[in-house]
């Protein structure tokens, strides 16, 4: 066999071993958001316990995503990429043999680690592996598989728990992750990074401070917002995250250095990032289940009626990709983010017990639009707002706050929807539906006024007088 021919078989393993992997931790964002009302049906559980379902995994993927990348240079990319994707598989088995919520729960969280250490070592992989000019059609492939699971996402959870069950939608990532486990030891080669010094005390600090924000948040309907729990809980997660971002000050080599966000490009669109995915995930979680619980959709229908939303990056990005070479993308972005504040909108002043379909098509093209418009120029922004030695953990730091968004959309839309209505009847939901679409419409509207606090040329943060190695790339885990 010759070299060229080795190369290119290569190039063929990675291309296939990290987009599966990616496909895998990326569907499971948004595969149970359809599976919800059937979980619900059979482990029981209020809407609080629903919202952990999704947030236990979006929490510590965020909390947990920008260490991945430090690990994998430190013990060995490959061999770290293997044990997230064991941990993975695993915790998905659990996950479909969960005899109870809380376990289900627990599985989620142990999901979430094992994707957080697989994830960004996906790039790093692949970089490896392809030759420097063939590069650009590699990230092209694996952006478009993971914008696929994203887009994919509840129509397959949906497919999955009405012909099966909802335990399907966890059952599919055992085979496949076994199938991977060798092919990832026999086909992809190893190798280490700088040494990207681990930041335990920010993790930890990280960790506590978001987790006990979203369990005040959660927990704020059921046990009251001046009780003891929750205000303990929102109180010691202030204090944690105020220290986090001291932490992040004054350490010399912190998980996420504060010292960025004296840019004005990349604090705006980090800010438009968290703000984005804060309605955007809140919308979906309530959107998918009021489809089904009010408007009477069985699981399948329910999916492919969200497409026109979460399927419309694969369609308009291209296009928004292209425009935003030729004008920028800082008006690309606002644009998208005011598109899906409208959409949102929009879905709030139509839902009704009864709404038709064809009443709501526009605010989810509407808010389809708006999401494609955003994600094709976004990371070029994040990447232009930094130098180009910290453009690793620029990429760590946006992915991370985009999850915590997503945590934090689901609690805080949740906690609106719980105030004003219900799930006792469809007029209930519908109550508590609108104001909650509502208020995810503002928080994208603030969003898209975050974006237009970029500069038209964002400048370069401000260089570390210290050497900083430089970290390996990390994973895009939305679509593009």
């Amino acid at each position: 066999m010759s070299q060229q021919t080795a190369s290119r078989g290569g190039v063929l393993w990675a291309l296939l071993i990290t987009g599966v992997a990616g496909f895998m931790a990326a569907l499971d964002n948004l595969v149970v958001t359809t599976a919800l009302p059937s979980i619900r049906e059979d482990l029981g559980g209020a809407l609080h316990d629903l919202e952990w379902t999704v947030s236990a995994y979006t929490l510590t993927f965020a909390v947990l995503l920008m260490s991945g990348a430090a690990l994998g240079d430190r013990f060995g990319r490959r061999r770290l990429f293997v044990a997230g994707l064991v941990v993975f598989t695993a915790a998905s088995a659990a996950a479909a043999l969960a005899p109870g919520i809380d376990s289900l729960i627990a599985a989620r969280a142990v999901q979430g680690v094992g994707a957080a250490v697989m994830m960004p070592l996906t790039l790093t992989l692949l970089t490896a592996a392809v030759p420097a000019e063939k590069r650009g059609m590699a990230y092209g492939i694996w952006g478009a598989v993971n914008g696929l699971a994203v887009a994919s996402g509840p129509l397959i959870g949906g497919t999955l728990t009405e012909h099966i069950s909802w335990q399907w939608i966890f059952w599919l990532n055992v085979p496949l992750g076994i199938a991977l486990i060798p092919l990832a030891r026999l086909r992809l080669k190893e190798s280490y990074g700088a040494g990207t010094p681990l930041d335990i005390p920010g993790t930890v600090l990280a960790s506590g401070g978001l987790f006990g924000i979203v369990y005040g948040l959660v927990r704020g309907p059921v046990d009251g917002w001046t009780g003891a729990p929750v205000l303990i809980a929102l109180t010691a997660g202030t204090v944690l995250l105020a220290a986090f971002v001291t932490h992040g000050i004054r350490a010399r080599n912190p998980m996420l250095p504060m010292r960025l966000f004296r840019s004005r490009a990349f604090a705006g669109i980090n800010a438009a990032g968290l703000l984005m995915f804060l309605g955007m995930f809140g919308s979906i979680f309530l959107l998918s289940q009021y489809m089904q619980g009010v408007l009477g959709y069985s699981p399948t229908e329910a999916g492919l009626r969200m497409l026109p939303w979460t399927a419309m990056p694969m369609v308009v990005a291209p296009i928004a990709g292209i425009l935003s070479d030729r004008i920028g993308g800082r008006p690309i972005v606002a644009a998208g983010l005011f598109f899906q504040a409208a959409g949102l909108g929009y879905l709030a002043a139509v839902a009704t017990a009864d709404a038709s379909y064809a009443s709501q098509l526009p605010g989810l093209v509407l808010g389809g639009i708006g999401m494609a418009l955003y994600f094709a120029p976004a990371s070029a922004l994040v990447m232009a707002s930094v130098s180009v030695k910290e453009q690793g953990i620029a990429s760590g730091a946006n992915n991370a706050l985009r999850e915590v968004g997503g945590a934090l959309g689901i609690a805080i839309m949740s906690s609106v929807f719980t105030a004003q209505g219900g799930y006792e009847s469809p007029q209930a939901f519908v109550d508590g539906l609108r104001p909650a679409l509502v208020v995810g419409a503002a928080v994208v509207a603030l969003a898209a006024v975050a974006a237009l606090a970029i500069p038209r040329r964002p400048r370069t943060a401000p260089a570390e007088p210290a050497e900083v190695p430089e970290p390996a790339p990390v994973l895009e885990t939305a679509a593009r």
